[in-house]
């Protein structure tokens, strides 16, 4: 269930999503003192986290679930499904695929 994001600059496409968030370009996404980015409509606000990990030649991000809930099939396929509609919409200059694993994936934590 992680995204895996294939670019050929991870740190500076990390840098463009934190940018696009700074700037008010969406309220739909946020991240915190981590770094980890959580999706702001108040259905799934801070029920889950993703977690970026830079790694050569791509941008995974990692679900992180919350120590009392469970991870749901719709949780983490909404964060999956959204976060990469955001990478389309606004960031879609800087990388050249993205993806969706089906199955619990390093990074993932839950």
């Amino acid at each position: 269930m992680a995204i895996i994001v294939k670019t050929e600059n991870p740190e500076g496409l990390l840098a463009e999503i934190k940018r696009t968030l700074d700037e008010g370009v969406t309220e739909l996404w946020s991240y915190d003192e981590s770094g980890d980015f959580s999706h702001t409509p108040e259905r799934w606000i801070n029920r889950a986290w993703l977690r970026p990990v830079v790694g050569d030649g791509e941008l995974k991000f990692g679900i992180l679930g919350t120590l009392d809930a469970g991870m749901s099939a719709s949780l983490y396929s909404a964060y999956h499904a959204y976060f990469i509609e955001f990478l389309l919409t606004y960031l879609d200059k800087h990388f050249s695929s993205a993806s969706a694993t089906a199955k619990k994936t390093e990074p993932d934590y839950f």
